[in-house]
This record gives C-alpha cells, structure tokens and sequence, in this order.
C-alpha cells in the first residue's frame, strides 16, 4: 500500500507538470535550485528523436517540439532525407536557428554499404552536425572510423533490443567501438535496453564513457514485446535512471522517442516530458 501511494504522488506530481505544458512553461525547482548549490540535475537537456513526430511535416515536427517546452532535436529521414541537396539541408537548417531548435543530429541512419557511411557524413558535414546516431555493420566499422577521424563527427550507435541481430544491447556495440577513435559510441535506448532485460542504469553507468546520446521511453514489460508507453506508467525506474545521469554528470540529450500513437502524439509527449520534469526537479 505504501509503495502504492509513492507511485500515486508521483504520477499526481507529474500529470501536474505535464498539464502546465499545456499552457505555459513549466518553471521547475531545478531552475531554482541551481543557483544555491553544486546540483547538476538543472544541467540535464531534454529533447526529442523526431521519429516521434513521423506523421507530420518539419514545421509542424518544430512546432510541437516547442509546444512540449523542448528545443532540441534529431531529425530522422523523413524530415529530411539523405539524399537531400545541399539547398535543402541549408534550409532546414535555417528553419531550426529560426524557430529557435537546436538540431544538434541525424538519426537513426542505417549504413549497409560504404556509399551509405558516405552519404551519411556528407549529409551531416552540410547540416553542420555534431553527431550521426546510426547502426553501422560490423563489417564497416574500419570504414566508419575513418569517417569519423576525417569528418571530426561522432557517430552514435544505437541499440535496438531484443530481435535485433546487429546492436541488441549498448554492450554488444560498445565491445566493437571500445578500443576505437573516442568519437565512435552509443546512443543509448533504454526501452529497447529494458526490453532485453537489462537495467538502464546499469548500462549507462558501465558504459558511460561512450556514451552520446540517450533515447527515453517507457515500455509496458521487460519482454520482447515489451510496447511503448508513456513515460511513467510502463516498467522503468525513471526516478533511478535520471539520479543516475544527473550523478554521472551525462552532458549529451536525453531524446524523447514516443513511439506511441504516431497520429496524436502530443498529449503522450506532453505526459511524458512532464514526468520526467517532475524527477529532475526532486531528485
């Protein structure tokens, strides 16, 4: 009962938070907080993966994002494909400085052949890009260091869980990058990682040194068919993971990937960001 009413308030706390969305920013206590002690909780950066935004154009992917009081982004290719021209990937650019977005990376991109790895930082290099987040093959992995030592941009592999024979786990990209270029690492998803029944935290934390970017989401069971749902009322300690990367001082995105009702995600993202909001500013 007790730990029944701890999951209340905080879904009570949250649901608060992510109402306020709705209509106004949220000013967390972590904004406070910040100014009178060592806290690194206000440090942590959220924003979104844009597949979650894959039913609707660029403006419209923008604008939503901005709606959640989120201002950072990875576009995927349906915002702009890879084999846009360099006009085009200008523009977009320019439309993100103007709405006042970071677009800060590409991805996932997957890259089969070296004419893929080729277009791939070619298409980041024009986008001005930090960093690719994409699932490389095993055998092309001499060829994307290369890439990343000659373009200086990171490249991000991401997991993808259980049924996934190429990267199933943070683990199984990060024994092949280890001893590589340190701009080579992970895009950590940790539904997927929780869906191999995995912790999170534990991944985060073993792998930390090469880690890049993080995918949130909440998933319904630690099983393969373990399905998207809004953050907090799935099967991750959210609580633990966020004090973990706050402790960690983790200073990439924490990207939110809400897989969940492609065509009417905003109440679900609203929802999620609003939970997490709440974690970060009681941790």
């Amino acid at each position: 009962m007790k730990a029944n009413r701890r999951n209340f308030l905080k879904r009570t706390s949250a649901g608060v938070l992510g109402i306020g969305a709705l209509s106004f920013p949220v000013v967390t206590k972590a904004a406070t907080v910040k100014e009178n002690s060592n806290t690194l909780k206000s440090d942590l950066k959220l924003g979104v993966a844009s597949f979650t935004l894959r039913e609707f154009t660029r403006e419209k992917a923008l604008d939503m994002t901005l709606r959640c009081g989120l201002k950072r982004i990875t576009f995927k290719s349906m915002h702009l494909p890879l084999d846009s021209g360099a006009h085009t990937i200008k523009s977009a650019v320019a439309e993100c400085k103007e709405k006042g977005v970071d677009f800060y990376g590409a991805g996932v991109i997957y890259m089969t052949t070296e004419e893929e790895v080729d277009q791939a930082f070619e298409y980041a290099k024009i986008a001005e890009l930090d960093m690719i987040v994409g699932v490389p093959s095993h055998n092309l992995l001499d060829y994307v260091e290369k890439k990343v030592k000659s373009y200086d941009i990171k490249l991000a592999i991401h997991n993808h869980g259980p049924g996934d024979k190429v990267y199933p786990s943070a683990e199984s990209a990060y024994v092949k990058i280890k001893d590589r270029d340190k701009r080579m690492g992970l895009c950590l998803d940790i539904g997927h990682t929780q869906r191999i029944k995995r912790d999170p935290s534990q991944d985060v934390t073993q792998f930390f040194d090469r880690v890049f970017d993080i995918h949130l989401k909440d998933v319904t069971a630690s099983e393969h068919d373990g399905e998207t749902c809004i953050i907090g009322r799935g099967v991750i300690d959210f609580p633990s993971f966020l004090k973990t990367v706050s402790k960690l001082n983790y200073k990439g995105t924490l990207a939110l990937e809400y897989e969940a009702e492609g065509d009417d995600p905003l109440p679900g993202m609203m929802e999620s960001i609003g939970y997490i909001k709440g974690i970060i500013a009681t941790l």
